[in-house]
C-alpha cells in the first residue's frame, strides 16, 4: 500500500509519516492504536507473530469500528520530542527518539518534529524554553546562509549536535558556524563531510510560564 492509501483513512498530511516508513522515525504510541483500531489488527500477531493478523469481528463490532469519529487533533501532527541536546551522542538519529505528544499546527505540519531550547547561545533568536519546528535538508549544499540550523556531526567533529546560524566560508568544502548570542563569540569552522544530518528551524513556539 502507499502511504496515501494505509494513513490517508486514519489522518490527513500522511507524508509526516514518511520518515515511519523509511526508518528515520519510531511510530508513536497514539498512532499505533489508531491503525490497530482502524484495520482491526490482532496485538497478540503484532507482539508474537502467531495467530492471525486481522481480528474477526461481528458485524456490529465493524460497526461501532467504522462509525467513530475521531476529531482532526488527533489524526495529524507532529511529534514533539522532549529531548536535551546536549545529552546526545553522535550515534543517535533526534528522529527515532519517542515522542510526549503530537502538535497540530498547520504552518508547521511539513516539520519532522518539535524540539525544545536549552541554554543561551542563540539568544535572541532563541531562547531557553522555547520550541523549535524542525525539518530534515537531504541536499546539504544547498543552504540558506545566515539561518539558523540544527546540525548533527560525526567523530570528526566531536559528535557535535548544536543549533546555530550557518554562513558561507570561502572553502566549498567548509562552513562557518555562529552563535546570534554577542556573549559567545568567535565562529567555528566545520567541515561539510563531517555533517551527518541538517535540519532547518522553520519555526519556533514560545511559551509563557506563570
Amino acid at each position: 500500500m502507499t502511504l496515501q492509501e494505509f494513513y490517508g483513512p486514519i489522518a490527513k498530511h500522511v507524508n509526516n509519516f514518511s520518515p515511519i516508513e523509511n526508518g528515520a522515525r519510531s511510530i508513536g504510541k497514539r498512532l499505533s492504536e489508531e491503525i490497530i483500531r482502524y484495520y482491526n489488527l490482532n496485538t497478540h500477531f503484532l507482539d508474537t507473530g502467531h495467530g492471525e493478523m486481522l481480528l474477526k469481528a461481528n458485524p456490529q463490532q465493524e460497526q461501532q469500528t467504522t462509525s467513530v469519529n475521531y476529531p482532526e487533533s488527533k489524526k495529524e501532527g507532529v511529534p514533539y520530542l522532549n529531548v536535551n541536546l546536549s545529552d546526545f551522542s553522535g550515534d543517535r538519529n533526534i528522529l527515532n527518539e519517542s515522542p510526549e505528544y503530537y502538535v497540530n499546527f498547520r504552518p508547521f505540519n511539513d516539520c519532522d518534529a518539535y524540539l525544545p531550547v536549552f541554554g543561551d547561545s542563540m539568544y535572541p533568536k532563541f531562547a531557553s524554553g522555547e520550541i523549535i519546528a524542525i525539518r530534515e535538508i537531504l541536499h546539504k549544499d544547498i543552504i540558506q546562509w545566515g539561518e539558523a540550523y540544527l546540525i548533527q556531526t560525526d567523530e570528526t567533529a566531536n559528535s557535535l549536535i548544536t543549533i546555530k546560524l550557518l554562513f558561507e566560508h570561502p572553502s566549498s568544502e567548509k562552513i562557518i558556524m555562529r552563535a546570534s548570542n554577542p556573549n559567545f563569540r568567535g565562529d567555528t569552522v566545520l567541515q561539510k563531510n563531517a555533517i551527518k544530518k541538517l535540519f532547518m528551524i522553520k519555526g519556533k513556539i514560545t511559551r509563557n510560564l506563570l
